[in-house]
């Protein structure tokens, strides 16, 4: 629990968020993991998800279908994704913001070699918005 709320917080911080807000920051998290997980295939889903901490790994994992992945996504229709699962909250820096926002507080969790792998089974386009 303590690593998933330093997440939520260190996303929080950037946005400058209060605590009472920490159901935008848990959609933030939710709708930008949803869309790594649809792009990313079955295999490279579960070796990112096996590095989350337990709880962001159920959100991760919420209404997942593996038969469905990888979605062919570039970064138009990945930020498209994100933009619909975010219920209308304004969010400073727009949703590509929001991606480096989120993906810098998984990275506390994440190895290198395992964000690198992330962002190579990714169009270039896609990755240039992880950092």
């Amino acid at each position: 629990m303590d690593k998933t709320n330093r997440i939520l917080k260190h996303i929080e911080e950037a946005y400058g968020w209060p605590k009472e807000r920490r159901n935008q920051s848990y959609n933030a998290l939710r709708s930008v993991l949803h869309a790594l997980r649809d792009r990313l295939t079955v295999d490279e889903a579960a070796h990112f998800a096996a590095q989350l901490p337990m709880l962001v790994r159920g959100v991760y994992y919420d209404g997942w279908n593996p038969s469905r992945v990888p979605k062919k996504m570039h970064r138009d229709d990945f930020l498209d994704q994100i933009r619909q699962e975010m219920p209308p909250f304004e969010v400073q820096g727009g949703i590509e913001g929001l991606v480096h926002t989120v993906a810098h507080a998984l990275r506390l969790y994440i190895t290198d070699g395992e964000w690198d792998d992330i962002k190579a089974a990714m169009p270039k386009d896609l990755a240039a918005l992880l950092p």
